[in-house]
């Protein structure tokens, strides 16, 4: 049993009212007549993110689904535009996003933790931990063989170690 109503509708607004200061937006509030699930629409902009093995898109979309459970429940996310990453499957394959704010959801969590905890994913790729599907297991294969290299030395007393 989740919220009352009333007071789910206020908590899912305030947290709009977060997530458009945080993004710049203007996402209108929910109606106290609204229908469950609430569905938010997240368009980012100027974020890049690899959609193949060779080119990066700076345009990506995703959905937030809110039960009426919520917040005692995790929303889900469904990503809509084309992706190459491990642990976001293509739009074809679901679009599931496996972030690790979903797996610790709490009580205390709140919309704007989840969209960070995107914005985070898509700028460091977990591909130890991939979905099963193909195209995450080509993505998380090329993101451990393409990692970036370092290469460092040592100087001391003006000589190189």
């Amino acid at each position: 049993m989740g919220l009352v109503r009333p007071v789910l509708i206020r908590r899912i607004n305030n947290e709009i009212a977060d997530l458009n200061d945080y993004l710049r937006m203007s996402v209108p509030k929910v109606p106290d007549r609204a229908q469950f699930p609430i569905e938010l629409r997240v368009d980012l902009c100027n974020t890049p993110a690899r959609i193949s093995e060779d080119k990066i898109g700076t345009e990506h979309s995703f959905i937030i689904s809110i039960s009426e459970d919520y917040p005692y429940e995790r929303p889900r996310a469904k990503w809509l535009t084309p992706i190459f990453h491990p642990n976001i499957m293509i739009p074809e394959d679901g679009g599931f996003v496996c972030v690790k704010t979903l797996d610790n959801w709490s009580f205390g969590s709140s919309l704007l933790s989840f969209v960070k905890g995107v914005e985070q994913l898509l700028a460091d790729p977990n591909p130890l931990n991939p979905y099963g599907t193909d195209s995450c297991m080509r993505a998380a294969n090329w993101y451990q063989q393409n990692r970036p290299k370092f290469n460092a030395s040592v100087s001391y007393g003006g000589r190189n170690a």
